[in-house]
């Protein structure tokens, strides 16, 4: 039991303890973990001898800390398990919390590159059926290796960062036209942190996973349908996509989430080897999302196809090398009813049944001015919930035309 105030009970009490960089009084960014409704600055426990972790959390983002692996990510979580629990240290450590309320989350991690699958088959198969009417929704490749693209990491923000409305090109019956993307969508996915790089050549095989992957984050991964139509015959998403990725400003680390994992759906026809985790789990996590307030979905990730082994497996598996600070997300994670799908395009069916929201607006595709939060829970020890944070953004008007 933890003697810190409000923190038993709560979603971010020691069974959690995610990490983020902050920013509080004008200072520099520190790193720090939160527990209950306060953020324990790690950079002045170290600095005070409290936590070892070779000067790696007195840095402005979590890489390097990220780069010391496992033995070292595990070691000074019990630590900071012993601080927030055994009353002996209450003294020393009451002076470096900090009330979430008065802090400022900036982004938690150096990104290097950023992967995106799309691993949840009900949003596949939605996707195809609404982009590709009368043929099947699913292309012969889907249930034989995760698909995915490789997106931009300098374009991947912090939760809340305004995200500005893209321009480019979207095909008319008159022929294709530039301007302002008019049907500017989201995707709520879960994304997975590197730790420990690999090296170049050497792939990564599913029973590796935890020994690279830090931590779990969540991802809006924003998309301009319109532009993404126009564009992504034959290479895949490109501008449609690249203009921003938002991230949740809490990485809750993969130990939080041990009793999350949950049998996945079973894959048919099989995998090959390389992909074919043994046990062959996902995890258990229940997203929301709301639309300027609105709850309007509550995506399951425990029914995604692909499991984040498999995806990094794949990723891996022609030699490509991953490095500390590395992002990949899952894809859109959608159910199979419709108050389940993790995307506006799936929610108004490609916008021919708009969305009413509790101020009396109707939505198909986002307005500027709008706002999207996606936030998740998970299971954790003896009836406890984990909380994942939450990544929001919105809408700003485009920019002025080149």
């Amino acid at each position: 039991m933890t003697w810190v105030e409000g923190a038993a009970g709560s979603p971010y009490g020691v069974h959690n303890l995610p990490y983020g960089v902050f920013r509080h009084d004008g200072r520099e960014p520190r790193i720090g973990v939160r527990i209950g409704d306060l953020v324990l600055d790690l950079a002045g426990a170290e600095a005070a001898g409290l936590v070892l972790a070779a000067g790696a959390l007195g840095q402005p983002t979590l890489n390097a800390f990220l780069a010391l692996g496992r033995p070292q990510w595990t070691s000074v979580r019990q630590r900071i398990v012993e601080l927030l629990t055994g009353p002996e240290h209450r003294s020393a450590v009451e002076p470096l919390l900090v009330p979430v309320a008065d802090i400022e989350l900036v982004m938690p991690f150096q990104v290097g590159d950023y992967v995106d699958f799309y691993s949840s088959e009900q949003h596949a198969s939605n996707v195809g059926q609404i982009f590709r009417p009368g043929q099947p929704p699913l292309l012969p490749n889907w249930k034989h290796l995760p698909i995915g693209y490789h997106g931009r990491g300098g374009t991947v923000v912090v939760s809340g960062t305004p995200v500005t409305r893209p321009c480019g090109q979207r095909a008319t019956p008159d022929g294709p036209v530039f301007g302002p993307s008019v049907r500017l969508d989201i995707e709520a996915e879960v994304g997975f942190v590197v730790g420990v790089p690999s090296a170049l050549g050497e792939p990564v095989g599913v029973d590796d996973f935890a020994q690279y992957v830090f931590g779990v984050v969540l991802v809006n991964d924003w998309s301009a349908r319109d532009i993404q139509a126009w564009e992504y015959q034959p290479l895949g998403p490109f501008l449609g996509k690249s203009f921003a990725t938002s991230v949740s400003g809490w990485v809750v680390p993969l130990d939080a989430l041990a009793d999350a994992w949950t049998p996945a759906p079973a894959q048919d026809p099989p995998v090959l080897d390389y992909l074919r985790d043994v046990p062959h789990l996902g995890l258990d996590l229940r997203l929301t999302v709301s639309w300027n307030g609105t709850e309007v979905a509550r995506p399951p990730f425990a029914g995604m196809y692909w499991t984040p082994a498999q995806q990094l497996a794949h990723l891996t598996v022609n030699g490509a090398s991953v490095r500390t600070g590395d992002l990949f997300a899952s894809g859109t994670v959608s159910g199979e009813r419709r108050d389940q799908v993790g995307s506006f395009l799936e929610l108004t069916w490609g916008g021919q049944e708009p969305v009413q929201l509790a101020d009396g607006q109707s939505r198909t595709f986002l307005a500027d001015g709008d706002t999207v939060t996606i936030s998740a829970t998970a299971p954790g020890p003896d009836g406890t919930t984990v909380g994942l944070g939450e990544v929001t953004g919105t809408i700003r008007p485009a920019r002025s035309q080149p």
